[in-house]
């Protein structure tokens, strides 16, 4: 019986020591689900992929542009200075994105903002681009001076922050230096030595290094202007989520204290007066900032406090108290919010984008044209297989990505396998290596150094990336031609993730995913919205659905056996 009964991933469980062939014969079993696979063994490998794939056009529809704003659309025409336009043309970006023009003067208009857009669609310079233009201010003849505010751009891992660090100090002046100074704070990289204009940090690290010292933490809450959230879904689930809620009462608290004290600048925050608040708000508010509960969430809107109700008695004017209630105080904000994402499910009250909704709703949403969509740029191709097939398709499918065209402006292929699990990885690369097929291994049992150094390789060198989720979100690695699933993503979110890693900034790419009976209906209800032409959220939250329905067909099996 398949998989039903294991909870290995589809690779994990082959004997590797013998080669692919031997493989074959090792895993034949006497039922199958199937009778007719798409691909099937026949001695001489697998049937040809392009004969029997289910393949949707790679041509823009209607030849409509799918990643490049209006020809007329300037990065100067969206409220930037000459400075920062040439910065980004000489960076090798000529024209702003879809996304990005509609995005930057959102930013720029000072207004919280949601950007929802899909993965390759040039968010990261969507909000970086701005913020500098916010950073730093142009005077005369002395070229382009930072200010002391900061922004901070939180991210969910430590290669996501190098990324924005690098993509930051990619926008260089006329003599080739930084437009800013940014900073990482994350991994073995502690406390900055200088004031960056741009500091980069996962949540945990940002919290271990400002909460142990007062003064630190104060100064920090008071200089930051503008705040990031890149891979929102991410940061607003999970284990992120309480080290995320917090930040942001923190960042809150501070601006209700200046509201409040009226104080401007970080200079003297540590010497806010807090005698001129009202003491029980304050204590109130800083009971919020403690309290790491998701549930409270609609409590982080603003600042409550209890005011006594008293009722005065018409008839000899006596003043009677009648308890408390709760009220809201209102105070002057001073910072922007920035959520950025490739996935913002919003069906359903713990969605990120519910939640962001609750938590800001007077915030500007910015929403990619293929957002949860299927992008007319890739080419897909489907395989049903067994495991009397899923070897040869493997390879097969390998070997093709190989073969076929590179993408972008560069003459070497590179192509990305996902597997779900490490030991899924690994039995990939090794039956891969075994057919002659050098890969690189990337999970999370690399070592960060080892992770960063086969990205580097990868994208000077290309070749065959064989990889878990944790290559999915965030990280930019250009001219990807091919995307095979050895594995199925485990849900509509992570498939979105994967495909995306090709067809990027309006090239074209091809996505292979090899799937089984256990992912038949996630694979069904992902197609069916593709081929509507409507968005896959539909599947978001079937996950736990697709289990159930599982084991009851492994009872079922067992009961008939």
């Amino acid at each position: 019986m398949l998989f039903l009964h294991r909870s290995a991933p589809m690779l994990h469980f082959y004997k590797l020591s013998s080669s692919p062939k031997l493989l074959l014969s090792q895993l034949r079993r006497t039922h199958s689900f199937i009778s007719a696979p798409l691909v099937q063994s026949n001695g001489g490998g697998v049937r040809s992929l392009a004969t029997a794939a289910a393949v949707s056009t790679a041509a823009d529809r209607g030849g409509v542009e799918t990643f490049f704003a209006d020809e007329g659309v300037s990065w100067t025409a969206l409220g930037l200075s000459d400075t920062i336009s040439q910065a980004l043309s000489n960076a090798g970006f000529n024209r702003p994105s879809l996304v990005q023009a509609e995005s930057i003067p959102s930013i720029l208009s000072g207004k919280d903002s949601i950007i929802a857009a899909e993965t390759g669609s040039g968010k990261t310079h969507s909000y970086l681009v701005p913020l500098i233009h916010k950073l730093s201010a142009a005077s005369g003849g002395a070229g382009f001076k930072p200010s002391r505010e900061v922004s901070l751009v939180l991210c969910p891992n430590v290669l996501l922050c190098e990324q924005v660090v690098r993509m930051a100090n990619g926008l260089r002046d006329g003599n080739g230096d930084p437009l800013i100074k940014v900073a990482a704070v994350c991994g073995r990289q502690g406390w900055p030595v200088y004031q960056p204009d741009i500091l980069v940090s996962t949540p945990a690290a940002l919290l271990n290094n400002i909460e142990p010292k007062k003064q630190r933490k104060m100064s920090f809450l008071r200089g930051v202007k503008y705040v990031v959230f890149d891979e929102a879904d991410m940061l607003l689930c999970g284990s992120f989520q309480n080290q995320v809620i917090r930040l942001i009462n923190m960042f809150r608290h501070d601006e209700k204290l200046l509201s409040w004290t009226g104080q401007p600048t970080a200079d003297n925050a540590s010497e806010l007066d807090l005698e001129s608040l009202p003491q029980d708000a304050l204590e109130q508010d800083e009971e919020a900032q403690d309290d790491s509960s998701p549930a409270d969430d609609e409590e982080i809107e603003s600042l409550s406090e209890e005011e006594e109700l008293e009722e005065t008695n018409e008839a000899d004017g006596s003043v009677q108290k009648r308890g408390w209630r709760r009220v809201l105080r209102p105070y002057d904000r001073s910072k922007q919010y920035i959520f950025v994402a490739a996935t913002l499910p919003a069906n359903g009250k713990r969605t990120a984008g519910a939640v962001l909704k609750r938590m800001f709703p007077e915030a500007n949403w910015v929403s990619g044209s293929y957002l949860h969509r299927h992008n007319p740029r890739l080419e897909r191709k489907w395989f049903e297989v067994t495991v009397d097939s899923q070897v040869d398709a493997l390879i097969e499918a390998v070997k093709h990505g190989a073969e076929s065209e590179t993408s972008g402006d560069d003459d070497v292929s590179r192509t990305m396998v996902f597997a779900n699990t490490v030991e899924a990885v690994e039995a990939v690369a090794k039956i891969l290596e075994r057919a002659g097929i050098e890969c690189y291994r990337y999970h999370k049992d690399a070592s960060l150094e080892e992770r960063a150094g086969m990205i580097d390789d990868f994208r000077e060198k290309g070749g065959i990336f064989v990889c878990t989720d944790a290559a999915a979100r965030g990280v930019d690695i250009p001219n990807i031609s091919h995307v095979i699933q050895a594995d199925f993503a485990t849900s509509a979110v992570d498939f979105l993730h994967r495909v995306g890693r090709t067809g990027r900034a309006g090239q074209h790419g091809i996505v292979t995913s090899l799937f089984t009976e256990s992912n038949r209906d996630l694979v069904s209800a992902i197609r069916e919205a593709e081929e509507l032409g409507r968005p896959v959220e539909t599947a978001f939250s079937r996950k736990r659905g697709f289990r159930n329905k599982l084991k009851k067909r492994g009872k079922l099996q067992l009961m008939s056996q």
